[in-house]
């Protein structure tokens, strides 16, 4: 049976996948938001990753993919360090000190960094309508930030955390782009996770005198955060970055902002003002643009000749 490989369905999954990603990673925001009250920033960091490596490593026996190539590994180590381990951390520390909807505005610069970075080291250049919809996202971003910060919920020490994990982000993206070329997505998220565990192995300690104070419901959330947020929502947005560039990807996540306030909102009873809300709307405006492709247009007939006569 023949795969069919045209340009609309390969688009169609690889946004269906983007879509996946958005909504999962925004749900990590309150996840850690809530979770991070039980567990320090490091420990929470390396239980996500073991629980996340777990579900990978056995849906690759289990799809029997093996080690990925070595031309692989430079950007699977690149981003298993960077924007598994480092990010992860920075991010759980920045989260403690402030809520989640402004840790997703802060860490949502990471998209202009990435196509900024993609443009530039993957020679991907820098599309008009990626760089307008950053933009107009980025506009969105700054607007959800300056009217939470209006209302006293802002740390500047958790805005910095925030700011280190957007640059972790951005450069763990642009670390994973080429290992994609030669491994799987399954293949390069999983053994990305397994390297961002490791790195986070001095907080093992940690992790093991939190387990047995922490409520059910902290332990509930960190094991929500390694199997859908980690293993499944990394893997969808692996699959994606496989199937577009960079910056383009990148610009899909400023999504997660708007979808983090609400469920902030509805979980965390962290009350958005319109301000708010009128930010969250540019950065789905954005990524709408950013997203939309140029119509090409169409060919023209071929002129007509009278009977007996020829082109000239």
């Amino acid at each position: 049976m023949v795969t069919s490989t045209r340009p609309d369905v390969v688009d169609r999954r690889s946004l269906a996948a983007a879509t996946v990603t958005v909504l999962l990673w925004a749900s990590a925001f309150v996840s850690i938001r809530s979770a991070g009250q039980e567990y320090s920033p490091g420990a929470l960091a390396l239980g996500r990753l073991l629980t996340g490596t777990v579900a990978l490593g056995a849906i690759l026996l289990l799809r029997r993919e093996g080690l990925p190539p070595r031309a692989a590994w430079p950007g699977i180590l690149g981003a298993g360090v960077l924007w598994f381990g480092v990010y992860m951390v920075a991010l759980n520390a920045g989260e403690q000190q402030v809520d989640a909807g402004t840790a997703a505005m802060v860490v949502n610069i990471g998209p202009i960094l990435i196509a900024l970075l993609g443009g530039w080291l993957l020679r991907e250049g820098f599309p008009r309508r990626v760089l307008a919809g950053v933009a107009v996202s980025f506009a969105g971003a700054v607007v959800v930030g300056l009217s939470m910060a209006d209302e006293g919920r802002a740390s500047i020490v958790g805005v910095l955390l925030c700011l280190l994990a957007a640059v972790t982000y951005a450069a763990g993206v642009v670390s994973q782009k080429p290992a994609l070329r030669h491994a799987s997505a399954l293949q390069v998220t999983t053994f990305g996770c397994a390297i961002g565990a490791v790195a986070c192995l001095p907080f093992s300690g940690q992790l093991v005198t939190e387990l047995g104070t922490a409520s059910w419901q902290a332990t509930g959330n960190l094991i929500y955060l390694g199997v859908f947020p980690t293993a499944l929502a990394f893997t969808t947005w692996a699959y994606a970055l496989a199937r577009t560039s960079a910056g383009r990807m990148g610009a899909t996540t400023y999504a997660v902002p708007a979808v983090v306030v609400l469920m902030s909102w509805l979980a965390l009873a962290e009350v958005p003002g319109w301000l708010t809300f009128a930010g969250g709307v540019l950065c789905l405006a954005g990524v709408a643009v950013s997203r939309s492709r140029r119509r090409s247009p169409e060919p023209e007939p071929p002129p007509r000749h009278p009977a007996g006569s020829r082109p000239s």
